[in-house]
Parts: structure tokens; C-alpha cells; sequence
């Protein structure tokens, strides 16, 4: 069943490659949806895709890139909006 992740990454997580890392993680995994940096120096996601696919790229988020420092991550489950690919939007 696919299932719609709202998900907020905080730490050092901009100026590390942190959204073309993630999206390469949701490609490999065939999720789909958006990540974007915010202004208060955390990255946001939005992620959809089956619940097994998206609980692996929860634990990736957790870790991230090689030079980022994640601090915190949470989520929330929301309505489907069928995305049809992952994008890095600016």
C-alpha cells in the first residue's frame, strides 16, 4: 500500500550534498516525491512509496551523506499525492 511521508531532517544538513544524496537514495529505493532545503538550515521531504521501502529511507535519513551531522529526524504520515518522480526543488 503506498503510503505519503511529510519527513524534517535537522542538523548540519545543508552544504553537505544532502539533497541530491537523498535524491539518489529515493531512486535507488523507487520513491517518490521532493526534498528541499528551509530556511532554518533543515532539509524537508516529502516521500511516497510502499511502507517497507520507506522505512529503509527513514534509517538513510538518519545518517545522510558522508559530511552531514544529522541531529534529528521526524515524520508524519499524510495523504497520497502521487508523485511520479523525486525531485531537488529550489
Amino acid at each position: 500500500m503506498l503510503r505519503h511521508y511529510n519527513i524534517l531532517v535537522k542538523g548540519k544538513v545543508q552544504g553537505v550534498w544532502f539533497r541530491k544524496s537523498t535524491l539518489e537514495k529515493a531512486m535507488e529505493l523507487g520513491i517518490k516525491g521532493f526534498v528541499k532545503n528551509k530556511p532554518d538550515g533543515s532539509v524537508y521531504i516529502e516521500a511516497e512509496g510502499e511502507e517497507n521501502q520507506l522505512k529503509v529511507f527513514l534509517e538513510w535519513c538518519t545518517i545522510g551523506p558522508k559530511f552531514a551531522e544529522v541531529s534529528d529526524v521526524s515524520f508524519e504520515e499524510d495523504v497520497v499525492l502521487s508523485y511520479k518522480m523525486f525531485d531537488i526543488l529550489y
